[in-house]
């Protein structure tokens, strides 16, 4: 169970607080487990008498996030726009092969399968002059932003997805592009600019109460943040995957031993709330988790993404409820039959490290022959051995 109130200031304003103490003892997220519990708790907060303990900030910088790779503009364009992993790179196929623009063909972004996060040094250039000329020098960091990939596998033969030139504004070329070019140009452009701009200076805020009444003390908490600068904020920012960013809330200003009153947040909750919760099982991936997770787990690459997702979809091995994967009756069938006979093939470590020997051999520092082969001898037999289960 979990406990919540809401404060009113003295200047009328209002906010919420979490239950963190009760009668000398720290409350965490999962430490009242009864209705009981939380109902004798909340009958004390509904009678007790609330002030400000202590109040707290401490500066904070938000950076902005790496240029776009294959993975995360797949995982940002369905988060965003929806589109789905193969839709995403169709539309941007199209935008780097070429649009005509007033009579002219011109690749409008670089290639878009890669795991690289560097840029060029004549493009951070355009990005800094371009970032000064529309939000004014104090959104261009003093020294130009350098990324370096963290994903496991990572080639990065390419650079980074970005506007082949970023003078190049969206709203310049939206009239040659359909919606869907339009839109996922802006998102690289915005990505791409961000990417170099000022760092956002935010003031994260802790707000400490204290309760008393009946006898007993309670401790309350709230926290959020406020935005000082804006910096990369002022044009981007990147969406998050089921994910409540409770320090995300604005507080109003208070001093410490300022009396509050408990109140309705709303005007139709209650003022002291008690809620149940359940563990519930991780959510179903979406189009951005799995590209997540596959990236994570070093299966595939860049250029697979897409097909994987699509393999899945075409073969009605699952399918999309709610924008969430389910796996079918069929992918269930084909997933029991391949872990049970076909093991270490569909184990993650093996296929990460096929991945790994098949780019040293791209790299030269492998031969292929003794690879495949120690892959296909034992696997071509062990399907022979397995061809009359389904006959018997």
């Amino acid at each position: 169970w979990s406990i919540f109130a809401g404060m009113k200031t003295p200047a009328g304003d209002v906010f919420q607080a979490g239950l963190t103490g009760f009668d000398g003892k720290k409350i965490g997220r999962l430490d009242i487990k009864t209705g009981v519990e939380a109902g004798a708790i909340k009958t004390m907060l509904e009678s007790a008498s609330f002030k400000v303990d202590s109040v707290a900030s401490k500066p904070a910088k938000r950076n902005p996030a790496a240029p776009f790779t294959t993975s995360t503009l797949q995982q940002e364009a369905s988060r965003k726009l929806g589109f789905s992993a193969s839709r995403t790179m169709q539309v941007a196929q199209k935008l780097y092969e070429g649009i005509s623009i007033g009579g002219e063909t011109s690749g409008l972004i670089t290639y878009m399968r890669t795991d690289g996060v560097s840029i060029a040094g004549e493009a951070i250039a355009a990005a800094r002059s371009v970032i000064g000329q529309d939000f004014g020098d104090k959104y261009v960091p003093e020294k130009p932003r350098a990324y370096s990939s963290k994903a496991k596998n990572a080639q990065e033969a390419h650079e980074a997805i970005r506007p082949t030139d970023l003078a190049r504004r969206p709203k310049e070329v939206a009239a040659f592009l359909d919606q869907d070019q339009a839109k996922l140009y802006e998102l690289i452009w915005k990505r791409t600019m961000a990417s170099q701009m000022e760092s956002a200076v935010l003031e994260r805020t802790t707000i400490e109460i204290l309760a008393d009444g009946s006898g007993k003390r309670a401790n309350l908490r709230a926290t959020g943040s406020v935005v000082r600068f804006d910096g990369f904020l002022a044009l981007y920012q990147e969406s998050r995957d089921d994910d409540d960013d409770e320090g995300s809330k604005r507080l109003p200003a208070v001093d410490q031993g300022a009396a509050l009153t408990a109140t309705s947040i709303d005007g139709t909750a209650e003022p002291i709330e008690s809620s149940q919760h359940f563990t519930t099982p991780p959510p179903r991936y979406n189009e951005a988790t799995l590209v997540k997770a596959l990236e994570e787990y070093g299966i595939g690459r860049p250029s697979t993404y897409a097909s994987i997702i699509s393999t899945l979809k075409d073969r009605e091995y699952v399918t999309l409820e709610q924008k969430r994967f389910m796996p079918t009756d069929t992918g269930d069938i084909v997933n029991k039959f391949l872990t049970e006979h076909f093991a270490q093939y569909v184990d993650y470590h093996f296929t990460a490290k096929l991945e790994d020997q098949l780019d040293e051999i791209a790299d030269g520092k492998r031969r292929w022959i003794p690879v495949t082969d120690k892959f296909w001898k034992p696997f071509i037999k062990q399907v022979e051995e397995k061809e009359g289960i389904e006959r018997a």
